[in-house]
């Protein structure tokens, strides 16, 4: 019997394919390689990425890999194509958006949740975007395109359009570039399934980009030259025969909502036509100037944006933070957007990102500044503050001025709004920013000075 089954048992395994006998290896899912990026930019709205699409233009000739983000849909922006507005608008904006880059050939686009703020203030967008819900949004994207670059606005209050959006998408991106590559931060994302059909653990990997430029929204450029590098617009693309602006505008004439009116003005010109307005009133001709935030692969300032990249993954680098500055123990300084810039540069290592001094703002007038002030009192006892504010001609300062009580080992927050008068008739002049200094004095001491250059406006967005 014995001698039955042994045979029996033979004959089985005898008849058995060779991989049941011993298996190959099979090889685990890796990336998916579709949605890796060389470049990816990260902007606000639908059409902020015409700030960009002429040096796109470039890169798609190098063969770089494009992908693009927005951080909202544009659903507060104007209407020029339809009656749509609100979220209808939104949903009419993605979509131009998508026609748009796929005109250059980009396709991989995605959208935050963030909402369309009308602001100068980057905490209120910020706030109004939920920044912990679309920061991990935005690393969840740093992860899945695997970026060597990314390209955003810069983060900073200058006199511009001066969107804080914009500003909010190139905090995003900067904190992204800094948390993305490490395995602690959102570990839900880089956690391997438990299960089949995991509908929470996403199995992403951490990715350390290697490099973080900077296009500015300001009106000013002269502190930027020289920050990083600069590329021509006009020569002719390899792939198209067009250069690089034409190609830009042409991307650029998706955006009905936005610019139908000026869409439908270049539609009724010649070649020589638009090539005269668009290279020497409307700024498509210029050259696209970057600002280089970080490289952690070396190479120099103003050199090429892919100098010292090669292909293939970094160790993550922990952000080096500049120690924070001594203080006094009773002190008064600029709160709002500006201090936080203040301290968002030295914990993410950008000291030497330019930022105007002393701060600025354009505002619409008539109309009110409210400035934002930080009073710290590390003594060991109550100290009575008086403030005061020295104004331009005309200007009034309201609610915020005089004395007030701040308690002992207290950082107190106060403000000083300014009445801001109506402009002068047009006389051919570009307005010039105004300063304004608000003073801050204890014990017969000054203890701190806030200085605002402010530009007045017939149209701003609020402060």
């Amino acid at each position: 019997m014995l001698r039955f089954a042994g045979a029996l048992l033979t004959v089985f395994l005898t008849a058995l394919p060779p991989k049941a006998m011993a298996q190959e290896g099979r090889a685990l899912a890796e990336p998916d390689e579709r949605y890796k990026a060389d470049i990816l930019v990260v902007v606000a709205h639908p059409d902020d990425e015409a700030a960009v699409t002429p040096y796109l233009a470039r890169a798609l000739d190098e063969h770089r890999r494009i992908a693009v983000v927005f951080a909202t849909r544009g659903s507060s922006g104007s209407n020029e194509a339809g009656a749509e507005q609100a979220a209808a608008l939104g949903d009419v904006r993605e979509i131009e958006a998508r026609h748009a880059l796929a005109t250059l050939g980009i396709n991989n686009v995605w959208f935050l949740s963030g909402k369309d703020t009308a602001t100068q203030d980057v905490l209120v967008s910020l706030a109004n975007w939920d920044h912990g819900e679309t920061l991990a949004q935005m690393v969840r994207l740093v992860r899945l395109t695997r970026p060597e670059v990314i390209l955003t606005f810069l983060p900073g209050t200058f006199i511009g359009e001066d969107h804080g959006d914009h500003q909010a998408s190139g905090v995003l991106s900067t904190e992204a570039f800094d948390l993305a590559g490490n395995p602690a931060v959102f570990p839900e994302q880089v956690a391997g399934p438990m299960k089949r059909l995991e509908p929470f653990l996403e199995n992403l990997r951490p990715w350390q980009v290697k490099k973080i430029y900077y296009f500015p929204d300001a009106d000013r450029q002269d502190i930027f030259r020289g920050k990083g590098p600069s590329y021509s617009v006009k020569e002719v693309s390899r792939l198209s025969n067009k250069p690089y602006w034409r190609m830009a505008l042409d991307a650029f004439r998706a955006h009905q909502t936005q610019a139908k009116s000026y869409l439908d003005k270049i539609a009724q010109m010649d070649e020589a036509q638009i090539e005269k307005m668009a290279t020497s009133q409307d700024g498509w001709g210029a050259d696209q100037h970057f600002v280089l935030g970080k490289s952690l692969v070396g190479g120099s300032v103003s050199g090429d944006v892919f100098e010292g990249i090669t292909p293939g993954a970094i160790p993550y680098a922990r952000p080096e933070v500049t120690p924070e500055p001594a203080r006094p123990d009773l002190a008064m300084e600029l709160g709002g957007p500006w201090s936080f810039y203040a301290e968002f540069r030295r914990a993410h290592g950008l000291a030497n990102l330019p930022n105007p001094e002393p701060p600025e703002i354009a505002l619409e007038a008539p109309g009110t500044l409210v400035i934002p002030l930080w009073i710290r009192n590390q003594t060991a006892k109550a100290q009575e503050v008086t403030l005061s504010a020295s104004l331009p001609a005309g200007w009034r300062a309201g609610i915020g001025t005089g004395k007030f009580t701040v308690a002992a080992k207290q950082t107190s927050a106060a403000r000083v709004e300014v009445s801001l008068p109506a402009l002068p008739e047009e006389t051919g002049k570009k307005a010039e920013a105004q300063h304004v200094t608000v003073r801050a004095e204890a014990n017969g001491q000054v203890i701190g000075e806030a200085k605002l250059g402010v530009e007045l406006r017939k149209r701003a967005l609020p402060e």
